[in-house]
Parts: structure tokens; sequence; C-alpha cells
């Protein structure tokens, strides 16, 4: 089984990130997960904290001579900003007078963080809470990126809309409502993606996005968005219908809304198919060559909790980030009284990055599944019996029905 730990704070000496379950001999190396890393730091309208980062994942166990070895995959990023925080995050004891944090941010854990754990200072709420974690997930999700490469599973995204403001093109019609060509890649359609300083896939709508991103840092305010995150050549088969914890939308839908600030997950084009007949709605099934496709992809690429082999398309929904720089009204804990809410470094919109994210998040899914349905305790185990299983897939059906 597939499972994954961060560990870490955010002004704390750095993030600590352990996997385990990748099978042994996946080819691997820090370039290739420091190269997302850095994708997810990228993005107009980010924040000083990411000028003052530039995350590293440092490996320490689970990977010799650029292969892992089937035991954990344990790494480390540090935190440069920790040299300004040592008194302040200080572990053994208090070694300076420290301000207590007693103003709550609306939208932000900080309030219910403190109610939870009994804590006297919203500091170590915020901590931890903080999005900050997400480099941690990315580390992981790179190695599990990998993974699914061997298979030609890829892993893409770009960001649909910012603070409600919509490509003149409808990308996500097309994403549904036609079959994909056989060289369809979601990595390249990332790629696309990424020479945008917003990730969008348009100049006109990246032109727009930023001039509504100025407004709002002159207001003070902050913009969310939504974005789209896709997996192409996925196999028939992973997940199943016949517990609720086995199915793989299931899986996918939590992934995402673990993610800082997401609100809402759409697998598929599920909203606006509650407003169709049902005949508009699913997607028709057809023989072409030695297999059997839909003509159109609005269920996603799942059905029942399974994978059918179609590109699997998530839409996901960021509300905007907490912290304000023109902040609303809060309760001081420590008076009870009304004020205005606290400001803390951030960002004005991080959609772009939180896209980077859900790459990993639903890497580290499908890895999961895939381990599930094929094992392995090395790749090439994995390899024989994936193979083994779309090789025959087809033929056995055909079988089957043949024989009742």
């Amino acid at each position: 089984m597939l499972r994954f730990l961060t560990a870490g704070e955010s002004h704390g000496k750095g993030l600590i990130s352990i996997i385990e379950g990748i099978p042994a001999n996946l080819e691997i190396n820090s370039n290739y997960i420091n190269y997302h890393l850095s994708r997810r730091q990228m993005g107009y309208g980010r924040g000083g904290r990411m000028k003052i980062e530039k995350d590293s994942a440092d490996i320490f166990s689970g990977i010799r001579f650029g292969k892992t070895t089937g035991a954990p995959i344990s790494m480390l990023i540090k935190n440069n900003d920790w040299e300004n925080w040592t008194e302040k995050m200080a572990v053994d004891f208090q070694i300076a007078e420290v301000e207590k944090i007693t103003i709550p941010r609306p939208g932000h854990a900080d309030l219910v963080g403190v109610s939870k754990y009994n804590l006297n200072d919203i500091r170590n709420s915020i901590e931890r809470s903080s999005a900050r974690e997400t480099a941690s997930r990315v580390a992981v999700g790179s190695v599990a990126r990998k993974f699914l490469e061997l298979f030609n599973i890829h892993v893409g995204s770009f960001v649909e809309s910012i603070g409600g403001v919509y490509s003149k093109d409808n990308f996500a019609q097309i994403l549904f409502d036609n079959i994909q060509p056989k060289n369809f890649n979601a990595w390249n359609l990332s790629k696309k993606a990424d020479q945008s300083s917003v990730r969008v896939l348009e100049t006109e709508h990246e032109n727009k996005i930023i001039a509504k991103i100025k407004t709002a840092k002159k207001k003070g305010d902050t913009l969310g968005g939504t974005f789209f995150v896709i997996a192409t050549g996925m196999p028939v088969g992973l997940g199943s219908f016949v517990q609720n914890d086995l199915r793989l939308d299931a899986d996918i839908a939590s992934a995402m809304i673990s993610i800082n600030a997401v609100k809402g997950v759409e697998i598929g084009s599920a909203f606006g198919n509650a407003d169709k007949f049902g005949s508009l709605a699913h997607d028709e099934i057809i023989r072409n060559g030695k297999k059997i496709i839909r003509k159109t992809n609005r269920a996603g690429g799942i059905e029942g909790g399974i994978s059918n082999g179609m590109p699997l398309i998530i839409r996901v929904a960021m509300k905007p980030i907490a912290t304000l720089m023109s902040p609303i009204e809060a309760v001081d804990l420590s008076t009870m009284k009304s004020v205005i809410s606290r400001r803390e470094r951030s960002d004005f919109v991080a959609v772009p990055a939180c896209a980077v994210i859900a790459e990993s998040m639903l890497s580290l899914v499908l890895s999961k599944f895939m381990l599930i349905k094929f094992g392995g305790d090395s790749v090439q185990e994995t390899m024989d019996n994936f193979n083994s299983y779309n090789d025959k897939l087809f033929d056995r059906v055909k079988s089957n029905f043949r024989k009742s």
C-alpha cells in the first residue's frame, strides 16, 4: 500500500516528507523532484515568501545510485526563512519575548485551530495549517508521478479562471465532448500552461487575468479561481464499486479537497450534467479496433468508481486566500472585542500553484490504485502484471460473454 506523511511548520527549520510503498528500481533523482518543486513556486501574484525560498529536496533515504530500493523514501526541504524565525519558533525553550497572536483571520484555520487544540497563541495554528506544507506533497507526489510515467500515464493541469475571468474558448467543453486523439498527453498540456505566468492556455486570457490581479493588489484583496487537473494513458479497472473506500473518484475528491483553500471538486462535467437529460449527459460506448471506448468523456474517465480508460478530468475550485492586506472584521481573543483581523505575509493569488499541487495529489492517488491493482515489489514486477492485464483485457471480455 502506498502512503505518505509530511511534517514541519511554515517558519520552522524545514519540511519533512516520507513516502512508503514505491517499488524498487524506479529511476529518479533530486533534479526531477526539484523541477516540480520549482513549478509550485511560479505564478503572477505570489507573495514575498517565494523570493526567500528556493525549494529543493534533500533525499535522506530510500534511493541509491538513482534508483529506489523499496524502502521508505524520506526527504527534507529546508526553510531559508528559518534564520529570521529562530527565536519565534525555538524548539526547546523560549529564548526571547515573542508576540502572542490573539486575532484570528476569517476563512483561515486560526480560530478553529486554537479552539480544537486548546492553544493560547494562534501562531501554533498558523504554522502547520499554512500552505507551505504543500511543498512536501509536491516532493512525494513527484516520486509518484515518475512511477506513473513508466506506464505512460501522464498528469497535467491548467488554470480555467481566476477572479471570475474565463477564456472566450471553452476548453472544458472540448475536453468533455470529444474523443481525445491518440497523442493527447496531459503533461504536454501542463508544459503549455507553464509558459503562462498564470498557467492559462491563451495569451489574451492571461492579460485579462493579470489586470484583475493588479486590481486586487491595489485593493489589498485576494482572488481564487478554478483549474483542471487531468491524467491521460489511464488503464481500465482502477478502483472498485464494492466498498465506498475503494472508489477511485472518492479518493480523488478527498485528495483534492485536502489542499489548502480548495472548496469544490467536480469529476467530468458533473454540474453541467445535472441540468441535462440523461441522453445528453452520458457517454455512448463504441468499438475502436481492439478497444471499447466512449464517444465523449462527460463522466471524466470514471464510471461506478472505476477508471474506464478515458482521460481523467477533474475540475477544482479554490477560494480566495484568507489573508487580506485590507482586513475584515474579527474578534481579539484576549479582550473578546471586535477588531480588524490580523495581517500576515501572503500571496494575492495562488491558483496556478494550487493546480501544480493537485497534479501531485492526483499522482499519489493513481499510484496507490495502480499498486492495489497490479502489485509488485519492483517496478519490473508491476510492469509485467500491468502488461499482461492490458494485453488480454479485450479478448478476455469477448471470451467471457461468448461462453455465457
